[in-house]
């Protein structure tokens, strides 16, 4: 779609380079009209070949022999289709031949073109490889992160926080903390319910706000209506105890006697 577009901005570029003074008349239309139009199969022709390429040769394999192969194969081919379209219409609309003005000059200005063309096809192929990079990596990290433990921003750094570090995830107003038995803070981008799906046995969550390691929890006491009360280990940051409710507390009660 982008080259439906920039065919004829450049083809009326060419106009501004080869004619000192244009004007907009009839066959003006009539010869912005062919011109476009042999682009259009000039730009075809490249296409062709560049596809052939990434089936024959891809950039992955020989990069620089690819992008050489490349320029000089769309640079015949395009010019090819150029010279040859030319001829034909001049041949139909006039019985003089082509002017010398027209190799010497335009060939050269549609030479350019054709790299700044090739320029685009490469930059998209290094664009969509970063972005394949950048995805794999993120993949990697969710990966490693839902085997081994959650990727923290600490400034600049992010870090990977083992599962057996973290003592406790709570919320604290609008933002998600969590806690290394070294008693560090982090500050995490997902929410409770998000982090829950990822978390080993070792956790349970004891009400909407709070998702305990089993070793910050000391025990229990039963409470009236079913209820437990949880006893932490007087850990900084943490409450002495925290009420789970009625009916948490059979999950709870087989989770920690595990």
């Amino acid at each position: 779609m982008l080259f439906l577009f920039l065919i004829p901005v450049i083809n009326s570029i060419n106009y501004y380079l080869t004619y000192p003074q244009i004007d907009f008349n009839g066959y003006f239309v009539l010869t912005f009209t062919i011109d476009t139009l042999q682009g259009y199969a000039a730009w075809f022709g490249i296409r062709e070949v560049i596809v052939w390429l990434d089936k024959k040769t891809p950039y992955q394999e020989r990069i620089v022999g690819r992008i050489v192969l490349q320029l000089l194969l769309t640079l015949l081919v395009g010019l090819l289709i150029i010279i040859g379209l030319t001829i034909l219409v001049n041949s139909l609309a006039s019985k003089k031949p082509v002017p010398l003005f027209f190799y010497t000059h335009n060939l050269f200005i549609f030479a350019i073109w054709i790299l700044v063309v090739n320029g685009i096809y490469i930059g998209w192929y290094f664009f969509k490889s970063w972005q394949k990079a950048v995805q794999q990596q993120n993949q990697a990290e969710n990966v490693e992160s839902k085997t081994s433990g959650f990727f923290v921003k600490s400034g600049k750094q992010n870090l990977l926080i083992p599962f057996s570090a973290i003592l406790y995830i709570w919320v604290d107003g609008n933002y998600t903390l969590l806690y290394t038995d070294e008693l560090r803070k982090y500050f995490v981008d997902f929410s409770l319910d998000k982090l829950e799906e990822q978390m080993p046995a070792d956790f349970f969550r004891l009400n909407r706000k709070f998702i305990a390691h089993r070793q910050a929890i000391q025990g229990y006491q039963r409470l009236e209506n079913g209820k437990l009360e949880v006893l932490f280990q007087g850990l900084p940051g943490l409450p002495p105890k925290l009420t789970v409710s009625r009916t948490k507390a059979p999950d709870f009660k087989r989770w920690f006697n595990v």
